[in-house]
């Protein structure tokens, strides 16, 4: 086989991999926001769960929890001596190529016991 007849198939292979690996690469970024913004949502009813449960008002715990994940909706419930909080939200794709990928609804809840006054 000449060696010329061999020329330029780096260049031409290398040409086909390179948006193959930059797709990967938005791919892995926009997991890893995913994963960032469910953490977020676990802090945030954490956060609104602790404020309920130290007797804050409802509506002071419900902000605080949005403070933490902005964008999110939480909600707080008291009873019988429990603070239920919930956070929710969406993350979308990362768009370009990877565009067609369905947004994401990420849920966090929290427990925890009411102080005693």
């Amino acid at each position: 086989m000449r060696r010329g007849e061999e020329r330029g198939a780096a260049t031409a292979e290398l040409a086909l991999s390179i948006p193959l690996l930059l797709s990967l690469t938005i791919g892995l970024v926009w997991l890893l926001s995913v994963g960032m913004a469910q953490v977020q949502m676990v802090d945030a009813a954490r956060e609104a769960a602790r404020a309920a449960a130290r007797g804050d008002p409802v509506g002071e715990a419900v902000s605080r929890g949005e403070q933490v994940a902005p964008g999110s909706s939480v909600t707080v419930i008291v009873d019988d001596g429990t603070a239920v909080a919930t956070a929710s939200g969406d993350v979308g794709p990362p768009g370009g190529w990877l565009g067609f990928l369905p947004e994401v609804r990420l849920h966090a809840r929290a427990v925890t016991a009411a102080e005693s006054p």
